[in-house]
């Protein structure tokens, strides 16, 4: 039986030419190294940023913490008191003192901080949710979308500070809001709950703050297929079915990383207490602050140190609540 080889054997374009030496791709060919910067120079501006901006500030913040301030400057040491002062108060140990097994007053300020931060993102998350579905799902145009989204983030453009000192001729006793009540009928005298309250401090931070929970929702909305939602109407699922089924999942790593902005910023909040609460209120940025003013900067730091451990703990729930890597 005759075999015919593949050099001469006819094809759909007729007989194919035996390959030549210099058309064969060579080996080394192949694994010709490509010249470049080496890796080395690429990362470094990035570690070098790292470890100036970063590292370098939280090695200083944690040797600080261990030093004693005295009445004229810092002693370097190794002084673990300033710890204990933050966790135990006078007459801790004392099964007959009033403050015994009693939290000392920067724990407590820690909790009423954490406190506050949750019902802060609570009313950001319900209010910033809806805002962020009806621009990512009801409104159809790209261009209004990218132009009531830019209204949302019109006040992110002014200065913070500015932002929280607007809200005193709105909420004081002859500001824009009880005017308005006063002209309504009403009330027959300005509140006085509305500025340097508990409800003045909430409202200013929530307004503050709701824009961070807008953004990354409406890109998780705005990223979801219109033809998943489809199908599951032709399937018969009601418009309640079809948000708890497929809506709220795939919106869910928005809202986990809108929790994370507005949890880290809130927990380092201090300005909007003093300015719209008064100083009727500490929060650990305050304290951070009053330590500073008097020149303790261990105790100071102490207390940054136990902020940021708090931040840690709290994103890393955050994250174990919703998986975002598993849900992008």
């Amino acid at each position: 039986m005759n075999q015919v080889t593949s050099s001469n054997h006819p094809g759909l374009v007729g007989v194919q030419p035996e390959p030549t030496e210099q058309a064969l791709p060579k080996a080394s060919s192949r694994r010709q190294h490509v010249e470049g910067f080496p890796v080395a120079w690429l990362v470094a501006p990035s570690v070098l940023w790292l470890l100036i901006f970063l590292v370098i500030p939280l090695i200083s913040i944690v040797v600080f913490s261990l030093w004693t301030s005295t009445g004229y400057g810092l002693e370097p040491g190794f002084n673990i008191g300033n710890y204990g002062e933050y966790f135990s108060s006078e007459g801790f140990f004392d099964p007959e003192h009033r403050n015994f097994l009693k939290f000392s007053v920067f724990i407590r300020t820690l909790g009423s901080t954490f406190a506050y931060t949750l019902e802060v993102m609570v009313l950001c998350l319900l209010i910033g949710y809806p805002i962020a579905y009806f621009l990512a799902r009801r409104v159809t145009s790209f261009k209004w979308q990218m132009a009531l989204f830019l209204v949302c983030m019109v006040p992110f453009w002014t200065s913070y500070l500015i932002r929280a000192v607007a809200w005193m001729p709105m909420l004081g006793r002859r500001g824009l809001l009880n005017s308005f009540l006063l002209s309504l009928g009403l009330i027959d005298k300005p509140a006085s709950f509305l500025l340097y309250s508990e409800f003045g401090y909430t409202t200013a931070l929530v307004q503050l703050y709701v824009v961070l929970s807008v953004g990354p929702i409406f890109f998780s909305l705005a990223k979801i297929d219109t033809d998943i939602i489809e199908a599951a109407r032709d399937m018969g699922a009601t418009a309640f079915q079809i948000f708890r089924e497929i809506i709220l999942p795939l919106s869910l790593p928005g809202v986990a990383i809108g929790m994370i902005f507005i949890f880290v910023m809130l927990m380092g909040e201090f300005a909007t207490a003093v300015v719209v609460f008064g100083g009727k209120t500490s929060t650990v940025g305050t304290v951070i602050l009053n330590y500073y003013a008097i020149a303790n900067y261990p105790f100071a730091a102490v207390n940054a140190i136990m902020l940021m451990l708090a931040m840690m703990i709290g994103v890393v729930i955050i994250l174990r609540l919703v998986n975002i890597r598993k849900e992008l």
